[in-house]
């Protein structure tokens, strides 16, 4: 039994391995996600923008990003509120306002061969019955969408493409660490391991010697 230990330990190190790579390589897709603003947090919306509709003052965001779940997208950048965004635009009896942050992303977030064009905001000034969707159109047309209602292009960003899978999801936002290789605590787990195996080995190899 005593010669079979390290053999395991050896085989818990290549699952280990495995599992370390197979994050490493985990699948997204590329899309635009759809936030509300709630204070001074970005909450994911629970309802698409053709079916949302913000009451007046909301400040809803877009953000174009690679990621693989709703747990791991990127929200919106910026800190601009109602009354900054929708400053210039004054209230008028029989509409509503809503204040709209588009993030495009960041050039690894972007399809290949397109550039991301800056963030903006814009406040848009519809009846009191829009949806999101229709509000994003007010300001922020040529809109596009797939056959299944999804938003794939906000003033024409991105050209092509519509939620497509990307290998290597998760994308860091500038000045945060990166996923490229295997943790510092998977490293670890992996000495530990040779540790024991050796240590194991060595016990074994002096008992035969005695």
């Amino acid at each position: 039994m005593t010669r079979r230990v390290p053999l395991l330990l050896l085989a818990g190190l290549l699952l280990v391995l495995a599992g370390g790579a197979g994050q490493a390589q985990a699948a997204g897709y590329r899309y635009w996600s759809f936030w509300d603003r709630d204070g001074d947090r970005w909450i994911y919306a629970d309802q698409g923008p053709s079916l949302a509709r913000p009451a007046d003052g909301a400040v809803q965001g877009f953000r174009f990003a690679v990621s693989e779940d709703s747990q791991d997208a990127s929200r919106p950048r910026g800190t601009a509120g109602f009354a900054t965004i929708c400053a210039q635009t004054p209230d008028r009896e029989g509409s509503k306002r809503v204040a709209l942050v588009l993030d495009f992303g960041t050039p690894a977030d972007a399809p290949s061969g397109e550039t991301p064009p800056p963030a903006r905001t814009a406040c848009a000034q519809v009846s009191p019955d829009a949806t999101t969707a229709e509000a994003l159109a007010t300001v922020a047309e040529p809109l596009r969408y797939d056959s299944n209602a999804l938003l794939c292009a906000i003033t024409g960003y991105p050209e092509q493409g519509c939620g497509e899978q990307v290998s290597g999801a998760g994308q860091q936002e500038p000045g945060t660490s990166g996923d490229s290789g295997p943790s510092a605590g998977l490293w670890a787990g992996i000495a530990a391991i040779v540790v024991v195996a050796t240590g194991v080995g060595w016990q074994t190899w002096r008992r035969r010697r005695a």
